[in-house]
């Protein structure tokens, strides 16, 4: 008996030791990403391996090579007119939040859950969208979903809101191997992000649930319509001055 209940306190103390290690490196991870931006992202290294299953009526291009585009950029080097689109699209109440829209998840679960079910609604934050996109994989399940509140968490502690939609416009995937806002720009509209007028952010940011379905380069009526609705969200924000806001 004895025996065994010193072999449980030394489980218990390696246990506590192992996670007090996976917390050091996690915050560690978090803060260099404070400052370096990522080499590349999970989605990245999927998308570089392999085409998507589906070809969307043939809008994915047959490239062999599977190049990823993908060059980070401040907010400095970016229209302020872009990352108010992303918010007016995603997340509009994302100066509100402390990472966790609770309003949007109860929406989302109603709808999910509802007896008329009109498609899978997320009410992920941009917060939650960095976090899962940055530090983990792809995939449905509770532990993805447990560590993606955790690193939610973790990054709107140590980064704040600037750092979070910078990393945010800079790894949406917002095309086939298209990465970010200065490639989407060149991709899409042959310009840079600093030169994307208010009309071509929305259009970007309007593709962003399917950026491989609804191409920002071949819009379709459904891309249209969100467009004007992510304009006119931008108008209601309050334009760039919202921008100024989270630059304050």
């Amino acid at each position: 008996m004895a025996e065994f209940a010193s072999q449980l306190r030394l489980a218990r103390r390696v246990a506590l030791q192992v996670l007090a290690s996976l917390f050091l490196v996690t915050v560690a991870w978090v803060l260099v990403y404070r400052w370096v931006s990522p080499p590349a992202t999970w989605l990245m290294l999927e998308r570089r391996s392999r085409r998507p299953e589906a070809n969307y009526g043939g809008l994915l291009p047959e490239d062999a090579s599977r190049k990823i585009h993908y060059r980070f950029v401040t907010l400095d080097e970016v229209s302020p007119q872009l990352p108010l689109a992303l918010v007016a699209a995603e997340d509009q109440r994302f100066l509100m939040h402390h990472g966790f829209d609770t309003d949007a998840i109860i929406k989302a679960a109603k709808h999910n859950f509802g007896e008329k079910n009109g498609g899978i609604r997320g009410g992920s934050t941009i917060s939650q969208q960095v976090a899962k996109n940055v530090f983990l994989w792809q995939g449905r399940s509770y532990v993805r979903k447990a560590a993606e509140a955790y690193f939610t968490v973790l990054i709107e502690l140590l980064w704040g809101k600037e750092r979070i939609l910078e990393v945010y416009l800079n790894i949406a995937e917002m095309g086939d191997c298209v990465f970010g806002a200065e490639a989407a720009a060149q991709k899409h509209f042959g310009r840079s992000a600093k030169r994307l007028t208010p009309s071509q952010a929305a259009l970007l940011a309007a593709v962003l649930p399917n950026p491989l379905k609804f191409q920002a380069g071949h819009p379709g009526p459904q891309a249209r319509t969100k467009q004007q609705r992510v304009l006119r969200n931008m108008r209601r924000l309050g334009g760039t001055k919202f921008i100024g806001e989270i630059l304050d």
